[in-house]
């Protein structure tokens, strides 16, 4: 698979082997260790997390276009037809995908099982962007848009692959429970296995992505209810009022175990590690119950 990273080992039988601490001056990490440490979830990347790296970092693209054709033609920023959607839903899929490929790296998955999670998961992400993208070039909405037979199939495609990213997402987080974290012995990932902080990050932070995807679940049922009974607008607000939960509550699975993982690689004590990330992550999801509860206060009728 090639060498370990810099400042691992391994043993005869191809696990990690006592880590030297890769920590400069002051105990913090240096930076090219950081970047050579990053590098190799690449280099050493089964091919299912190396093809997901590159359709995350397309998506991600293709809501800076977005952004730049923005900046150009400009128009209003919200509204359920705005460059605001192809933009925000093009970066924040992105994101997403390069985070949870990267995160399911430290969490135990067979082989065949991760290339289905994170297949689908990355598919059903390419397919909510390009629909919404699409949409906003058509200029209609993209969701809850019922008028005629291609705004209908793409409303309720985008409510299917939602659906399917719920799914996803659960038996993601019900695997972190389970085995929390897993150093990549067979890549020569730095990390020693079973960290406790990391598997403290991985489990608040897989929990919180999956309470983001439950808000967008709601989001767009309650939308539908509301359209059926012929209140578009009521429905365009329902959708907004829960945008903000959403939204912090997703990326806690790339700020929490990121952190952890920079943490690892200071000269810090491991029981001192996981003091930080129990705090941090106590401050992260004080912050999500504070703007969860403004958002459901909208969100009810």
């Amino acid at each position: 698979m090639g060498a370990p990273a810099s400042g691992a080992t391994r043993d005869e039988r191809g696990g990690a082997a006592e880590v030297e601490n890769p920590a400069g001056p002051g105990g913090l990490p240096r930076p090219g260790e950081v970047i050579a440490g990053l590098r190799t979830f690449w280099t050493h990347g089964r091919r299912v997390e190396r093809a997901c790296y590159v359709v995350g970092a397309v998506l991600l693209l293709s809501g800076l276009v977005h952004l730049a054709v923005y900046a150009v033609d400009g128009g209003p920023w919200t509204g359920p037809v705005s460059w605001r959607k192809p933009i925000t839903f093009g970066l924040s899929f992105g994101l997403t995908v390069v985070s949870l490929t990267w995160v399911a790296s430290f969490v135990r998955l067979g082989d065949r099982v991760r290339a289905a999670v994170l297949g689908v998961f990355t598919a059903a992400s390419v397919v909510e962007v390009a629909l919404i993208t699409v949409q906003k070039w058509r200029g209609v909405p993209s969701h809850l848009n019922m008028e005629g037979t291609a705004n209908t199939v793409v409303s309720r495609v985008l409510a299917a692959g939602g659906g399917v990213i719920v799914v996803v997402v659960a038996l993601l987080t019900v695997a972190a429970f389970r085995t929390p974290v897993t150093a990549r012995p067979d890549a020569g990932a730095p990390e020693p296995a079973g960290t406790p902080g990391m598997g403290l990050a991985l489990r608040v932070g897989f929990g919180a992505l999956l309470l983001s995807m439950l808000s967008g679940a709601a989001m767009i049922a309650r939308g539908v209810v509301l359209v059926n009974e012929g209140r578009q607008q009521a429905a365009y607000h329902a959708i907004g009022a829960l945008k903000p939960a959403h939204a912090v509550l997703m990326h806690a699975v790339l700020v929490l175990p990121a952190l952890a993982w920079l943490l690892s690689r200071t000269a810090l004590p491991e029981t001192r590690r996981t003091r930080v990330v129990a705090g941090v992550s106590l401050a992260y999801a004080l912050a999500a119950a504070a703007v969860t509860a403004v958002s459901v206060i909208d969100f009810l009728p």
